[in-house]
């Protein structure tokens, strides 16, 4: 593009008719890359307008209202998007791309087939429709104009992707949401920023993704400009990310990179396989799938091969579901006396895209309990739809969902600690991996080692030592009861506490006597002389005669306030054993130390 002239090209010099004549001077396409949470690999970009300030304006919108004001929108719209999208065609890797572009819903019932025309556009180009997605804007009530809903449907038949922007900034979201069938919520960047301090943010945009994905639509989060934001945003389940944090926009293509290496497992880490997740890749069912650009001849061929299955995943040409095509859809046309013609009539023009229908979308490591409620939210639907880095990986039925709640209650029941019956070490991680994630109150780990406990168990043998075990099992029962706490054995004489909402001082209150019941409890299991003494004789761990205090426990204790957030479940276990040894030797066996802000 030639360079632009130094001097502000300003309107009042040459007339509002010169809008687009002058905008072919000045403006440029910038690409924002958007990239895929678990991974940090490149999805798509955003083309945004940059040069509008040198016409005389604060930002695109104005120039767009200007334009339209004057009758030029449609031809300034054109010269953006087909500036944008030759620009998206000479990258290397354009086919395995999105390239997102603004739809100013102004357009809607002007001159002209819109769609069409972008059709025959993209086929000189050699790009898929659905390599385009266009994001349809909360400013203006689609509701309002009578041929709204005409044309996204006409865009999304004919491939193309949908995504509604600025979600919850306007007034129009929730309704596009209900109404259209959408690709994507972007959600806007006041709901993102300072995210991981703001509980009423994180309750907001959890609900929204998960609204979302029972729809079959996928979540990227805008404007996400430090890594606390994408830790939280990532955790809460949007697919997609884009803002600063992850790369400014550029007009110079070729700094555009494929993967973000700060992005990456390695920088920041993913959560390690839960039970859920290693039970989902079990049960998920690989079904063949169809692809929107299939013919419909082809679809009736997988039906045959296929006599019982009565459905089959659909997707676009970047391998994202689209939804689910019923047997019982074509069914009507195969059977109908003219209904094979009318298929392959041009006129009449039904491809596979017609037959679609929204499908529930999760990814593969989803909690298995909220893929049910996803599942349950969509009346009617036949399975989930599941996807791994936003591509397709199978499909879960109803059944096969139950299955899996079913044997993880059987395996975790299976690894309650037999003498105490506290869940053991699986639930113990998974309990910490979701925990440090929620931000949304404070949370204390408590770890709780007996002292002295082997001269003990030595002395009086493995009953007296199961009965101590025991007696403090009943004790953590006693002293923590609800559903906010979570008690767990460890094994042995180790046993673990997650708390949340409580204050430090009430914690340590409830700790304490903890502390003090057991020291007073476990006593009874001495012997009168050993109690007299206040000591019972033993080994020590180099094989010597030595004297050791009457049990007791100690407590760790971590703290991660509200509002921090931690990806890396190793760092808990690590900074536990180091306060651990400071209990141990503290006179009251309780150290709590507050996890520091990185």
């Amino acid at each position: 593009m030639p360079a632009a002239p130094v001097e502000l090209l300003s309107l009042r010099r040459f007339g509002d008719d010169q809008i687009v004549t002058l905008a072919k001077l000045v403006i440029e396409n910038a690409f924002q890359p958007i990239v895929e949470a678990t991974t940090g690999a490149v999805f798509g970009y955003e083309s945004l307008v940059r040069g509008f300030e040198r016409l005389g304006f604060a930002s695109p919108l104005e120039l767009l209202d200007k334009a339209e004001g004057a009758g030029q929108l449609l031809a300034l719209e054109h010269l953006i998007n087909s500036r944008a999208v030759a620009a998206f065609a000479t990258l290397p890797d354009f086919a395995a791309r999105t390239l997102f572009l603004n739809f100013d819903s102004r357009l809607v019932g002007g001159e002209g087939d819109i769609v069409e025309r972008l059709v025959n556009h993209l086929k000189r180009a050699n790009i898929a429709p659905s390599a385009l997605c266009f994001e349809l804007s909360e400013r203006f009530d689609g509701g309002k104009m009578p041929d709204f809903s005409a044309l996204v449907r006409q865009l999304r038949l004919a491939g193309f992707k949908l995504a509604i922007d600025d979600f919850g900034a306007g007034f129009n979201g929730l309704k596009l949401l209900c109404d259209q069938p959408v690709d994507y919520v972007k959600i806007d960047r006041h709901f993102i920023s300072g995210i991981e301090r703001d509980s009423r943010k994180r309750h907001l945009v959890r609900h929204a993704v998960n609204m979302a994905h029972v729809l079959g639509t996928r979540v990227i989060a805008e404007g996400v400009e430090t890594e606390a934001e994408f830790l939280v945003c990532r955790d809460l389940g949007c697919d997609l990310m884009q803002g600063y944090f992850i790369a400014r926009p550029t007009t110079h293509l070729n700094e555009l990179q494929p993967a973000y290496p700060h992005l990456e497992p390695g920088g920041v880490r993913r959560l390690s396989s839960t039970l859920d997740s290693i039970l989902i890749r079990k049960e998920i069912e690989q079904l063949p799938a169809a692809r929107e650009s299939d013919d419909l001849d082809s679809v009736f061929d997988l039906f045959r091969r296929n006599p019982r299955q009565a459905f089959f995943p659909v997707l676009n040409a970047n391998g994202e579901p689209r939804g689910i095509l019923h047997e019982y859809h074509v069914k009507e046309m195969i059977y109908h006396p003219f209904g094979r013609d009318l298929l392959k009539n041009r006129i009449y023009q039904r491809r596979i895209s017609h037959f679609v229908t929204p499908a529930p979308i999760a990814d593969l490591d989803t909690p298995a309990d909220e893929m049910l409620k996803i599942f349950a939210g969509m009346d009617g639907s036949d399975c989930v739809i599941l996807t791994e880095n936003m591509r397709y990986a199978g499909i879960l039925s109803a059944s096969s969902l139950l299955k899996i709640i079913n044997e993880k209650q059987l395996k975790l029941a299976q690894e309650q600690n037999p003498l105490t019956g506290l869940p053991g070490n699986r639930a113990i991680r998974d309990y910490v991996q979701h925990a440090i994630l929620d931000g949304d109150e404070t949370r204390y780990f408590c770890y709780c080692d007996f002292d002295d406990f082997k001269p003990f168990n030595d002395t009086y043998g493995f009953q007296k030592g199961d009965l101590a075990i025991t007696l403090f099992a009943a004790l953590l029962r006693r002293h923590f009861i609800g559903e906010e706490k979570f008690l767990g054995h460890v094994g042995g004489d180790d046993f673990f506490v997650g708390v949340g909402g409580l204050t430090e001082a009430d914690l340590c209150a409830v700790l304490m006597r903890l502390i003090d019941d057991f020291r007073s409890d476990v006593r009874q299991l001495y012997s009168p002389e050993h109690q007299a003494a206040g000591r019972i004789s033993g080994y020590g761990r180099d094989g010597g005669a030595k004297d050791f205090p009457l049990m007791r426990c100690s407590i760790a204790v971590l703290v991660l306030p509200e509002g921090f957030i931690l990806s890396d479940s190793q760092t808990v276990s690590k900074r536990i054993a180091e306060i651990k040894a400071r209990a141990k030797a503290s006179e009251a066996g309780l150290v709590l130390e507050l996890i520091a802000r990185e």
